[in-house]
């Protein structure tokens, strides 16, 4: 267990689950270095908002914002929040990411995050016909009015029951072993 997962388990029965993930982000340095903030966050953490304001630490030689800094704002959101809504008894981890910028950010940008109830009821139902699902998540970093949109991210999430990831991962471990068995 990570440092992050012990602060995240304990946390929240003195702080309530919505602040510990909006501060856990906030404080975290992983996160802070993005220079983004979690400024919103549901109770039941399926919505969640991101500003990151442009400054002198993400401008880039043109004077827009890094695109590392937009990718870095959005990045880690959409796996926590649903590993967080989920529960103990999924494996998510990213799979994969594409970055599309459309024009140059130069003024702060903002992002939503969300999960409808009905999406979650998907894949719980996908996992437990399967043993494991993948999603493809949709980020905008936009205006503050939502009228511009400045870049897209798309984010693979694997999702997979823990027992079907155990059997999976032995299985790979096994495979391994054979191969390199003399």
């Amino acid at each position: 267990m990570t440092l992050y997962q012990k602060i995240g388990a304990i946390g929240p029965k003195y702080f309530g689950k919505a602040n510990m993930f909006k501060w856990g982000f906030n404080l975290s340095p992983m996160y802070r270095t993005s220079t983004a903030r979690i400024t919103a966050v549901s109770d039941d953490l399926f919505w969640v908002k991101a500003k990151l304001p442009i400054s002198f630490r993400n401008r880039n030689y043109v004077g827009s914002i890094f695109g590392g800094s937009m990718f870095a704002a959005v990045d880690p959101i959409p796996m926590v929040q649903l590993i967080n809504i989920l529960g103990n008894d999924y494996v998510v981890w990213d799979k994969s990411a594409e970055i599309f910028f459309k024009i140059p950010a130069k003024e702060d940008l903002y992002a939503e995050f969300a999960y409808a109830p009905e999406e979650i009821d998907q894949i719980k139902r996908r996992v437990a016909q399967d043993g494991e699902h993948e999603i493809v998540k949709t980020t905008r970093l936009t205006s503050q009015d939502g009228q511009k949109t400045y870049c897209e991210v798309q984010k693979t999430i694997y999702i997979a029951s823990k027992a079907h990831f155990k059997v999976k991962q032995q299985a790979r471990r096994n495979r391994q072993k054979v191969q390199f068995d003399y």
